[in-house]
């Protein structure tokens, strides 16, 4: 079974447009084969979306692990931000650039295994991790975030309860100052303020 953040050449491509609504509003989107979520958007970045107040979603936002774009191209349409996507799958990458332009969005998209070609700080890093990573490569992701994000700069994920949601909690709390924003079906949206 190849892992959506594996680069797997021989998979087959069969490209696929999908539609979906977040808040009230219809977004259309290609997918693929070896790119998480191929069916849809899936539960768990709907209520992460549909959970941001967009109103304070403003200046520089990091979309990590943006797959084929759903966070980052939604947050572009609905905010002033200023967004850059980052993934390590090039499939996913040359989706996310697709669909940036089928949604008319100006985003910045390119290739980083976790934070290793960012060289900026942001105001929020919005992520549906990649959980399957496994746990060491999860928690490097959501505790190096600190040193991505401005002061008072918040990392926001969405973890269902299934893959660890309160101990990745009580971990974060030894970092930043952690609200959850909502809890929706066994999906817990964290909110880690960078103190």
């Amino acid at each position: 079974m190849s892992h959506y953040f594996e680069n797997d050449s021989k998979l087959k491509s069969e490209e696929k447009l999908i539609f979906c609504k977040v808040y009230d509003k219809e977004y259309k989107f290609y997918v693929d084969n070896g790119v998480f979520s191929k069916k849809g958007l899936d539960f768990g970045t709907r209520t992460l979306l549909e959970s941001l107040d967009l109103e304070k979603i403003t200046g520089n936002v990091l979309d990590l692990g943006c797959g084929y774009g759903p966070i980052g191209i939604i947050l572009a349409l609905n905010t002033n931000a200023n967004i850059d996507m980052i993934d390590i799958n090039k499939r996913s990458l040359k989706l996310a650039n697709k669909n940036a332009v089928l949604n008319n969005v100006k985003v910045n998209i390119f290739e980083s295994n976790m934070y290793e070609k960012i060289n900026k700080k942001y105001d929020y890093i919005i992520t549906n991790p990649p959980i399957r990573v496994g746990k060491k490569i999860l928690y490097e992701i959501l505790e190096n975030a600190k040193h991505y994000l401005n002061e008072n700069g918040h990392m926001i994920c969405v973890i269902h309860k299934d893959q660890g949601a309160k101990t990745v909690v009580k971990m974060l709390e030894k970092h930043y100052l952690v609200k959850i924003l909502n809890k929706n079906k066994g999906f817990y949206i964290i909110d880690s303020k960078n103190n």
